[in-house]
């Protein structure tokens, strides 16, 4: 299907092609938006300011001559201009009942399949080896999560890669703290939080012994140079960190199609220093080789240390030249914190300069802060991940235990984890990814505002409305009944509906989760008051399952598009 908005747009930039004919339009701010209020209409164009600057005419004129050609009747009720030249459009009542309809029987539920045939690995979550996942991991796991989800709902392929931080100078530390600290039975227990006390008293022992930490060096040089010995205590670093994070992603309901850690490009990185050589994009200052990118306006960037050793922006080419070649994908979306940005752009700079053609883009995010603070996860301090969504669990059953003081233990346990963990991740999805976030419980678990348990409960009671339909009308089929838009309150939904899939649209094309969050929370509040207002089951047959038919398409796209945000939809809460 097409969306409304793309339907409107064409239709607004073919009126200004016949307005002005010979007029060099392209690239303007042309096409229809939601209007911002509905005062206004359904939809918008602001393209006549845009327009007039080139025709050198007053806007309200341009916006005059544009409205001719604009027809009205199948799609469009009503067009009018208002302000300086704004063009607001208002749907017909039967177009939209049209769309809305038709969204019921499409497996895409209106979702134009845009990226078929193209592919985008996205990089996201990349937890350190040995060291517990905290709360600052949320952010990227779960945004790259949504972000993989709403790609794939347009029909794109995407690979989803976690590239692990499994290499580097920390793990000389790690086996020194192994190899004297380690405690077996705390090991057995609880591994990575193990091997995190044992990193963090061998990093202290290294600050405050020097012969320490050159001992640690010389661990890891046994390490890079293949030592046997170090070798199978590295992997086993990494097997007991892997089988603790793919519990928690498990709880999270997030998966990968790639696990590649920085040590799987290992080999590659002495090539990548040498074509780098060989294209004349690096020299040497100070022993060290160095990426100057003054053309930029970057700092420099090194990619082969005075010692030899490499970092990340070496493993990261390497990494996007083994990507290209084995994937050709249309796009890498790389998705972590603001403190890499400065990191990211000289990348992206060398890569362009090496060869790279594959469009790079750095979907970066703000921290998530607790009332606690973000604390150090060197100092062994960080609040770990699995405290938060073991809180969030427990705060959301005693929740379903109040609202559903009857139900079964089991099902209170499983509605429990789906509101719990719907609320954090809803509380970190619903913001702009680019700010920063204050976590607080009252906010996440909220029953009547911007959270989860209200676009879940409001699923919840479109469910029952449904169960009471079939129960007290066996054999009235509601799906195909036709869909009446009889009062003010049902055409406003049916506009939300209708816009769902631009929402979804415009998410992925800003790489912001929050738009799709924005329109199910005025999806829900939509239902509501045609819930309040309308009634449905004591309607008169006909327009009693048109209005029920109308709950089923509600329910249908808060279900579909709070899976996109990886949130589940309980039937009962």
């Amino acid at each position: 299907m097409q969306t409304i908005q793309d339907l409107l747009s064409e239709q607004v930039r073919a009126a200004f092609a016949a307005a002005f004919p010979g007029a060099d339009l392209a690239g303007l701010p042309l096409a229809a938006t939601p209007a911002g209020d509905e005062a206004f209409g359904d939809y918008q164009s602001n393209g006549a300011m845009a327009a007039a600057k080139v025709l050198r005419q007053p806007p309200r004129q341009v916006a005059e001559q544009v409205v001719r050609h604009l027809p009205t009747g199948d799609l469009l009720a009503k067009v009018e201009i208002a302000g300086p030249g704004f063009i607001n459009m208002t749907l017909a009542d039967d177009a939209l009942a049209r769309h809305v309809a038709a969204m019921q029987d499409d497996p895409h539920v209106g979702l134009p399949q845009s990226g078929a045939g193209r592919r985008l690995i996205l990089d996201y979550s990349a937890p350190n080896v040995a060291k517990p996942m905290h709360i600052a991991h949320i952010r990227s796991t779960v945004i790259g999560d949504a972000l993989k989800r709403i790609y794939r709902a347009l029909g794109y392929e995407v690979l989803g890669d976690n590239h692990l931080g499994d290499w580097g100078t920390q793990f000389g530390i790690l086996i020194m703290g192994y190899r004297h600290f380690l405690d077996k039975a705390a090991l057995a227990a609880s591994p990575v939080d193990e091997l995190q006390r044992v990193y963090v008293l061998s990093h202290q022992r290294c600050e405050e012994n020097p012969a320490w930490q050159d001992q640690a060096r010389a661990e890891l040089v046994k390490l890079q140079a293949g030592d046997p010995e170090n070798r199978a205590l590295w992997q086993t670093f990494i097997d007991l960190s892997l089988e603790e994070f793919n519990r928690i992603y498990a709880r999270l309901g997030v998966s990968f199609e790639l696990i590649r850690g920085e040590s799987y490009y290992n080999d590659a990185l002495p090539g990548v220093v040498q074509k780098l050589q060989d294209l004349g994009l690096v020299r040497e200052s100070e022993g060290a080789l160095v990426a100057f990118l003054d053309d930029e306006k970057l700092p420099p960037c090194i990619v082969r240390k005075s010692d030899g050793g490499y970092n990340y922006a070496t493993t990261d080419l390497a990494t996007v030249f083994s990507r290209e070649q084995e994937f050709q994908p249309a796009a890498i979306l790389y998705v972590t914190d603001e403190r890499q940005q400065l990191h990211f752009r000289q990348f992206f700079a060398i890569a362009r300069k090496a060869g790279v053609t594959t469009p790079l883009r750095h979907i970066w995010f703000g921290l998530m802060r607790l009332p606690e603070g973000l604390l150090s996860t060197r100092k062994g301090t960080a609040i770990k991940l699995d405290l938060l969504l073991d809180e969030a669990e427990k705060r959301a059953l005693e929740l379903v235990r109040q609202a559903s003081p009857d139900m079964p233990e089991a099902q209170q346990q499983a509605v429990a984890r789906a509101v719990g963990i719907g609320a954090v991740k809803y509380a970190d999805l619903s913001q702009n990814p680019q700010s920063a976030v204050s976590f607080t419980w009252e906010k996440a678990l909220a029953m009547d505002g911007n959270s989860a348990p209200y676009l879940q409960y409001a699923y919840a009671r479109i469910a029952s409305v449904l169960d009471k339909h079939a129960e007290r009308f066996p054999g009235h089929d509601w799906c195909a009944a036709p869909l009446v838009l009889d009062s003010p309150h049902a055409r406003r939904l049916a506009l939300r509906l209708a816009r769902y899939s631009g929402a979804v649209c415009a998410a992925a094309a800003q790489e912001k989760p929050s738009l799709l969050a924005d329109a199910l929370y005025d999806l829900s509040q939509a239902y509501s008051s045609f819930y309040q207002n309308v009634p449905f089951l004591k309607a008169e047959a006909g327009l009693r399952e048109s209005r029920v038919r109308l709950c089923a398409l509600t329910a249908k796209v808060l279900r579909h598009g709070l899976g996109l945000l990886g949130i589940e939809t309980p039937d009962r809460i």
